[in-house]
């Protein structure tokens, strides 16, 4: 008898997304990854949880209603992690008309069935807070409603979610070979140590190294596979409105530029072709004038090269380009041969269709082995039980329970943990009795818990993926961390 169900190789949104739903489902699970959870592209995502009007302009209607309904989806299950917006696209005489972008939006709302948020309509933003950062020329506005979300934070409360219902995730853990027969034998280094491990089935969910592991690791033909980069811009915070901004470019790509982790702005994003080692992505000099450049078009503050406080890329395997462009919902592949244990391939695809990406994934299993039924688009993730329109009253409730935390301390706490924040911080009348602090917003409790239970090993896992602290914790603070680390490691 094999020791597990299901093996899954990498552990980026496609693959904890898949351990969450098979775990779920009553199957023995092993994830593997080499690094940290979330450590490539589906920690340099655009943040969007949305049906994406270029795909609508495409008229691939099916596409935009199945990740319609998949927003939604998101806002139930995970309220903390997963914020609703006003999008907001200035009109633009060199660009699509009004009525035009007035027509697909109309389309838009009415793709998504279940319309929890406000429809799309036309502002005025001479009179408007969307207008008050952009140039003077720019009268009028299309605003609509979508989601922006925190990415790492989806990958690892994935992971949680899954190692609650019997997942085992392993971090810092590769497979350096795979023999395949009725069943996956896998030689693993895990931390240093050898072993070995079998599994009924496979899962290939490694990214941007999925061709190599493929070929190298699993040793089994492969598709070619090329892959693509996708950059974005971090600057200091360039409006106030509680908004998205979508601007036109003349290139008619739609760039975004969204609020980020309070005192900063995110734009982006441009995409390419990519060639090299897809452990060290780079952002082009040239990609960040085009966002400058860009930006410039709209914000009545310039945005020089010089602003950029850091940029934020990953590449991720694509199977190639067709007229529409790059596929937006992944690639799924099942391999099955006689007396040979099955071989999933998963790569690609957004944030948005992660989670019925995985669905499909683990249900092409059902065959070999009894499972469950589906599950995860009715089960909140960890410290998601609550509605998201109630999202400010457990701001508020965790202030008052724990008088000490600052609006925007607990502001960052609820969005990243919602109504597990009592785990960390328990009855705890004074930040002194939280231990030592790193920087004004980390604690030693905080540093605590993501180390025992989010699979946190180094500073870098705390400040760019378990949160975004490093953009403002001073170089003395994060050595501090960094030793508190080492003293507390298992």
């Amino acid at each position: 008898m094999a020791d597990f169900d299901l093996a899954i190789l990498g552990g980026g949104l496609n693959g904890v997304s898949v351990a969450r739903d098979a775990a779920g489902r009553g199957l023995r699970v092993i994830l593997l990854e080499q690094g940290d959870l979330g450590g490539g592209a589906s920690s340099a995502s655009p943040r969007l949880i949305h049906g994406d009007l270029s795909v609508l302009e495409r008229r691939e209607f099916s596409r935009v209603r199945a990740a319609l309904s998949e927003r939604d989806t998101w806002l139930q299950i995970a309220p903390h992690l997963v914020r609703p917006m006003r999008f907001a696209i200035p009109a633009h005489a060199d660009e699509r008309p009004p009525w035009v972008l007035r027509a697909w939006l109309w389309l838009y709302d009415r793709l998504g069935a279940r319309r929890p948020l406000p429809p799309a309509e036309t502002v005025d933003i001479t009179h408007h807070p969307a207008g008050d950062a952009l140039k003077r020329p720019f009268g009028t506005a299309l605003e609509y409603s979508d989601c922006i979300v925190d990415d790492s934070r989806l990958v690892v409360l994935s992971a949680v979610d899954a190692a609650e219902h019997g997942a085992e995730i392993c971090t810092g853990a590769r497979c350096v070979r795979a023999d395949r027969s009725d069943v996956w034998r896998l030689a693993i280094i895990d931390r240093g140590h050898r072993r070995i491990t079998t599994a009924r089935a496979l899962v290939n969910a490694t990214g941007a190294w999925t061709a190599s592991v493929a070929d190298t690791v699993l040793r089994v033909p492969a598709k070619p596979l090329g892959l693509t980069q996708i950059s974005q811009i971090v600057v200091k915070r360039l409006f106030d409105s509680d908004n998205v901004y979508v601007f036109q470019n003349h290139d008619r790509r739609l760039i975004f530029a969204s609020p980020y982790e309070r005192d900063f702005t995110l734009i982006g994003t441009v995409g390419h072709p990519f060639k090299g080692d897809p452990a060290v992505v780079s952002m082009a000099a040239g990609d960040v004038a085009y966002l400058c450049d860009a930006a410039n078009r709209y914000f009545r503050e310039r945005v020089e090269t010089s602003d950029v406080v850091r940029t934020v890329a990953g590449a991720n395997s694509v199977i190639g380009r067709s007229k529409s462009g790059l596929r937006r919902d992944g690639v799924l592949n099942f391999d099955v041969k006689r007396g040979k244990a099955p071989l999933v391939t998963i790569f690609g695809g957004d944030i948005t269709t992660a989670r019925l990406r995985a669905e499909r994934a683990v249900s092409q299993l059902s065959k070999f082995y009894p499972m469950s039924p589906r599950w995860t688009a009715k089960s909140p993730l960890p410290g998601g039980d609550f509605n998201f329109a109630k999202f400010e009253d457990e701001v508020e409730s965790a202030r008052e329970q724990w008088r000490f935390l600052g609006e925007s301390q607990a502001r960052r706490m609820v969005s990243a943990y919602g109504s597990r924040l009592v785990t960390i911080l328990g009855d705890a009348k004074s930040r002194e009795d939280l231990g030592p602090a790193f920087g004004s917003d980390l604690s030693g409790a905080e540093v605590r818990y993501l180390m025992t239970k989010e699979w946190a090993r180094f500073p870098d896992d705390v400040l760019w993926r378990r949160s975004k602290l490093g953009l403002t914790m001073p170089a003395a603070e994060r050595e501090k961390l960094a030793a508190f680390m080492a003293s507390v490691a298992p």
